[in-house]
């Protein structure tokens, strides 16, 4: 079993940045694909980004558009999503999730996930 334990959400202003972190435990780090996922009030869970199982390929959504950025340190089992130029509509629960896949992009191919983190964007 793999805990994940997310950190780093909080309030930020329009145009503003944050950094989530993800801690793993409980297995190989390196073994796993990681990604994000977010999910806002009355909608779907959304993928955020994924980071492939080498580290060597990255996927994002279409929304993210540049602004995003997941990376990895195998050192600290902690995978990172660093947001920048935040805008009102990226306010959700965000969620680290681990995928026994080499790379993964929807939610059904990820099998642990933590528990969110809540960034909320204010106008």
């Amino acid at each position: 079993q793999m805990q994940l334990v997310e950190s780093g959400g909080g309030l930020v202003q329009a145009g503003g940045s944050l950094r989530l972190s993800c801690a793993a435990s409980g297995r190989t780090f390196s073994s796993y694909a990681l990604g994000w996922f977010r999910q806002a009030p009355g909608k779907e869970r959304e993928f955020v980004a994924s980071i492939s199982r080498s580290g060597s390929t990255t996927h994002y959504g279409e929304f993210v558009k540049g602004r995003f950025t997941i990376s990895t340190n195998n050192a600290k089992n902690t995978v990172y999503l660093q947001m920048n130029i935040l805008k009102p509509e990226d306010t959700a629960v965000y969620y680290c999730a681990a995928s026994l896949r080499g790379l993964a992009t929807t939610a059904v191919e990820y099998a642990f996930w933590g528990q969110g983190t809540q960034v909320t964007v204010s106008s």
